[in-house]
């Protein structure tokens, strides 16, 4: 009777163990992270193994126009269907009532808002991977979309959820008064110049500076590189520079940290599931919003030769635009 009780508690609670595992869906197998995610997910001896959610079902999309994204798409949805039982649907929609929550990890950022509204119609929290949008415009309307119909949202890049960034925006040298970041800011014609690979470095600034930056300054190093300069309010200066690595320092009243590094994509994993489960974003939508306004206000200061340009000037015409 004894060894009768003891098995049904252990079947009852593998039963309550299976009920509390996520099913997620991911929108746009064109990009490493589809497989690197479903990895550290799924396999619990995988480096930074995140337990909780497994991915169940998924919409390939692709972008014909781009041969890094339509290149890739039928190798990753290959490895999710093959190495992990994921089945693969041919609408958005059909995926989405077969999960609890969507990843958006389509590389380009111009089919991010009809991809979230899709998700974001069938009520169900959503992360879209960087960049939110292909616009800043398009950028505005998903998160008033996601305002609407009260459905949980948040975007960021792997960098921001670094060890050593964390830490300073933590509090760990006091209040951050000027940073310097560096990533690599490789190009897209579709996309505005720091949108496609420099939001990377400028997500890491960012996350030490926080809000408050009201203009934008763009120039060219002495090697050619993109450097962008944004004048926060009190005084604060960030700097985000093109470079080869990831990296850079914060510094305070009282010292100084690198900051800026690439600690794998398992911490932000772990973010995102923590944020499925909770239905709290880690980042704010008034925070994702003023690093897009900050990389096009770039973009538009390089149209004027460096001149400096507002985030309130560039935020106003985008309001104003039709996504």
């Amino acid at each position: 009777m004894k060894i009768i009780t003891l098995l049904i508690a252990s079947l009852l609670a593998s039963s309550a163990g299976a009920e509390s595992v996520l099913r997620l869906g991911i929108v746009g197998l064109d990009t490493s992270h589809v497989t690197a995610f479903t990895e550290i997910l799924h396999n619990p001896q995988a480096p930074g193994h995140v337990p909780g959610a497994r991915v169940v079902a998924a919409f390939k999309g692709g972008s014909p126009d781009i041969p890094s994204s339509i290149g890739r798409v039928e190798e990753y949805t290959a490895t999710l269907k093959n190495s992990y039982g994921v089945e693969i649907c041919d609408t958005i929609e059909d995926m989405c009532r077969r999960v609890d929550a969507v990843m958006i990890e389509s590389v380009d950022g111009r089919p991010h808002l009809e991809q979230a509204r899709a998700v974001i119609a069938a009520k169900k929290t959503v992360y879209i991977h960087k960049p939110l949008s292909g616009t800043l415009a398009g950028a505005l309307e998903i998160f008033r979309l996601a305002r609407e119909h009260a459905v949980p949202i948040f975007t960021s890049s792997s960098l921001r959820f670094a060890a050593s960034t964390q830490a300073v925006r933590s509090g760990s040298i006091g209040p951050v008064l000027s940073a310097e970041t560096t990533s690599p800011a490789h190009l897209e014609k579709t996309h505005p110049d720091l949108f496609w690979y420099g939001v990377h470095g400028c997500e890491s600034l960012f996350t030490v500076m926080g809000t408050g930056c009201e203009k934008v300054v763009r120039t060219t190093t002495a090697d050619g590189k993109i450097e962008v300069t944004g004048h926060w309010a009190g005084g604060r200066t960030g700097v985000f520079r093109e470079s080869d690595s990831y990296g850079g320092t914060a510094r305070s009243a009282t010292g100084q940290a690198a900051i800026g590094a690439f600690d794998g994509y398992a911490p932000l994993v772990a973010e995102i599931i923590k944020f499925f489960q909770t239905g709290t974003p880690p980042v704010s939508e008034a925070e994702t919003i003023e690093l897009f306004a900050f990389m096009e206000a770039a973009d538009e200061s390089k149209r004027r030769q460096g001149q400096p340009v507002t985030l309130a000037e560039v935020l106003a015409t985008a309001r104003a635009q039709k996504p």
